[in-house]
């Protein structure tokens, strides 16, 4: 039977819990936090919040799985994408791989920016 991704999301989200965008700069304010984007990186750089890591969900679990310093089953994370679809489901598959404290954005980025919190936006190159 074939699950179309939103009811994939929702089933997800019976899983995970959130951090809403008022609370973010608190949950990162435990040493070693991390924050995770996992937008494609167009989304990234077209803005994010600053201090995230940028690992698009279709890489995730192996970029974590080859990258030892991302491996610390106890660490508070942070993950978020647009709207928290991707997002739900990065943190059910990184459940999956062991982690316990790790937490969604509720609302994604668009949660972030409608609330009127700051965009980071890599500087442009200039060519003079």
């Amino acid at each position: 039977m074939f699950k179309p991704a939103h009811e994939l999301v929702l089933e997800a989200k019976k899983f995970v819990k959130e951090c809403p965008a008022s609370a973010l700069h608190q949950q990162l304010a435990v040493p070693g936090s991390l924050l995770i984007d996992v937008r494609e990186p167009d989304e990234y750089r077209q803005g994010h919040i600053a201090g995230s890591l940028n690992i698009p969900r279709g890489m995730l679990e192996f970029k974590i799985s080859n990258e030892p310093s991302l491996q610390s089953l106890d660490r508070d994370i942070v993950v978020y994408c647009k709207t928290s679809g991707r997002a739900a489901l990065s943190v059910v598959a990184m459940q999956a791989m062991g982690f316990r404290n790790v937490l969604s954005l509720a609302g994604g980025f668009d949660a972030w920016v409608a609330a009127g919190h700051p965009v980071a936006r890599p500087g442009q190159i200039l060519f003079e």
